[in-house]
């Protein structure tokens, strides 16, 4: 088997693996942050930084909710980072946001942080201060899915059907999982242009 077929057939057990009840369960959730008039903050590093500022855009543009993710804004990220620290750019972001018990943090992250072995220190930070305040926390993350999968209100778990490719897996299901959600009847407000343009 070529490799192309190997990783096409990994995603196809990912499917049938994922657990639909908690993807249903932020569909929920999201709807209650739209109806609440509530803001959403999506907080990613490397690869899953770039799949939050696609989900803000599809999250405003599709489904209407106020969305943010505070990588997109690359000064205040580098003058946090170099004046501040890394494990504290996320907190001190949504401080200055204003976070408050309607709004909700939705995580990317293939780990989804850890402490203790210093992985994603910033989320882990941002995720104890949005529990804090009690806004809601859901996510998309891989792996046992770390201190997010611990205090999310909902969060799904990308299935590891191969070690060696945990990263690109998570990646791209965090991208079926946002993509699902934006498509979904409890969230979509608005048609997407393809769609319709061929009615």
């Amino acid at each position: 088997m070529g490799y192309a077929k190997q990783h096409l057939n990994e995603a196809v057990e990912i499917i049938e693996k994922m657990d639909v009840a908690a993807i249903e369960k932020m569909a929920d959730l999201l709807a209650q942050v739209k109806a609440d008039n509530g803001r959403i903050f999506f907080l990613g590093v490397g690869g899953s930084a770039g799949n939050c500022s696609h989900a803000v855009n599809d999250f405003r543009k599709i489904v209407g909710i106020e969305s943010y993710a505070p990588t997109d804004n690359v000064s205040e990220l580098t003058a946090r980072t170099n004046d501040e620290g890394w494990a504290s750019i996320f907190i001190e972001w949504l401080k200055v946001s204003k976070i408050t018990p309607k709004d909700m943090l939705f995580i990317f992250s293939v780990g989804g942080g850890n402490l203790e072995k210093n992985i994603s220190p910033n989320l882990v930070e941002a995720l104890k201060f949005a529990k804090l305040i009690g806004s809601k926390v859901i996510g998309v993350v891989g792996r046992d899915g770390g201190y997010t999968a611990q205090v999310a209100d909902a969060c799904v778990i990308v299935p590891t059907v191969n070690a060696d490719n945990v990263t690109p897996h998570s990646e791209a299901f965090q991208a079926v999982v946002w993509h699902l959600l934006v498509s979904h009847p409890k969230l979509k407000a608005n048609q997407t242009k393809w769609e319709s343009t061929a009615k």
